[in-house]
């Protein structure tokens, strides 16, 4: 991290910024993972609409990390990540108040729209605003956010319900969603919109000439818009149809009691803190597509080994690193990639768009597997699913341009 200190002072208040964002986003949309069993049980819902619940966010983030995208190029990085951090603590707090599955939905899907919009506006500010030299670390250490957040949403669950009863402790976890409205206040006061945008924006206006929505799919971009597309939907689908459905496959088939319990998740989450941190050094580094294929790979083969070998509860447990260090290293080159793959009139209309129609169509995987896995067996459709969605990234990646230190446009 000895790059942190080395960028200026309006390079290092968006990174917090962005971190920030990013960190409580997460604890936020974890939060869900850890109270599903008390919604089920509190609200009568069956595993189906439990499963509805956490899909309908990520299929309505895509539509809101694209709409946030057109707005952020129209009216500003800064504003459109304010107005996104808002929304999605709002209508987290609100699922707090919810008295029925119907609720709790229409919540849900609301708050994937400012979940999408997030990520998309975020990614492309500190892309913008860092300097070549440090952005791929800059916006793939962003991305460890996540890790720190999942963390709070874990120790905050445990506090919660150790010290109040179930059917107010869930509701607690949802009312912490009012804290990431606070940093929007930090924001307003210390992150500038990039310099980049601002002369684009300039630009348009004295030639009355707006970039369209759709000109990301105009003859120009239309082949780039559609490979980020694909390689955001293997990225994306590889991560969810292993982390939703290896738990299940190692405790029914291979009858391991370690999975589930405080110390896997904490390898994992250590796992998948040092993954983003190393994403984001060998993307600056080794280059933008090398890092996607090396995580590619790694990722491919932590699949084969928990899927293949008989392992041991001890074996297990030491292995929840490597799964959460290749499944997560992966994402810390995506956003830096997208940034210099799209020109400024555009970039937050296409970054949004490629990075959340991979969301939403990732969402779908852990679906696939199910399907699959009542012909085929687990194993089987989580090792054909997930390693079909990495070897997308690395079919996609050999048609792609190499962008590390390009100056965007």
């Amino acid at each position: 991290m000895s790059w942190f200190s080395q960028m200026t002072v309006p390079e290092k208040r968006t990174f917090i910024a962005a971190f920030g964002g990013w960190a409580l986003d997460a604890l936020d949309f974890m939060v869900f993972t850890f109270v599903i069993t008390t919604l089920v049980t509190l609200f009568g819902i069956d595993k189906a609409q439990a499963g509805m619940l956490a899909t309908v966010t990520l299929l309505f983030s895509a539509i809101g990390g694209w709409i946030a995208g057109i707005l952020a190029d129209r009216i500003g990085r800064v504003r459109v990540l304010q107005g996104t951090i808002l929304w999605f603590s709002i209508c987290t707090v609100a699922i707090g108040f919810a008295q029925n599955f119907g609720q709790i939905f229409v919540l849900r899907a609301l708050q994937g729209l400012g979940f999408g919009g997030e990520w998309a506006v975020g990614s492309v500010l500190i892309g913008e605003i860092v300097r070549t030299e440090y952005r791929g670390r800059a916006v793939g250490t962003v991305q460890s956010g996540w890790a720190i957040g999942w963390a709070l949403a874990a120790i905050c669950y445990t506090a919660a319900f150790s010290w109040l009863p179930e059917n107010y402790a869930w509701r607690v976890l949802f009312w912490i969603g009012v804290v990431p409205a606070l940093l929007v206040l930090f924001i307003r006061r210390h992150v500038p919109e990039p310099e980049i945008f601002q002369r684009t924006l300039s630009a348009m206006k004295a030639t009355a000439v707006r970039a369209s929505p759709w000109a990301i799919f105009s003859p120009a971009l239309i082949k780039t818009t559609v490979l980020s597309a694909l390689l955001c939907t293997g990225v994306q689908g590889g991560y969810y149809a292993v982390t939703t459905w290896l738990p299940t496959f190692l405790k029914t088939e291979r009858h391991l009691s370690v999975i589930g319990t405080g110390g896997y998740l904490l390898v994992i989450i250590v796992g998948s803190f040092i993954g983003y941190l190393t994403g984001a050094y060998f993307t600056d580094k080794l280059g933008r597509r090398v890092n996607l294929l090396v995580f590619s790979v790694l990722s491919v083969a932590t699949i084969l080994l928990y899927t293949q070998l008989e392992l041991t509860n001890s074996e297990m447990l030491i292995l929840g690193f490597p799964l959460g260090f290749a499944a997560s290293g992966i994402f810390s080159g995506v956003g830096a990639y997208l940034t210099e793959l799209f020109p400024s009139a555009v970039r937050a209309n296409a970054q949004g768009f490629s990075y959340n129609l991979g969301r939403g169509l990732g969402a779908l995987f852990p679906s696939l597997v199910g399907l699959l896995a009542k012909t085929h067996g687990l194993g089987t459709a989580i090792g054909l699913f997930a390693g079909g969605a990495y070897a997308m990234v690395l079919v996609t990646v050999f048609f792609l341009p190499e962008t590390r230190g390009k100056e965007i446009e």
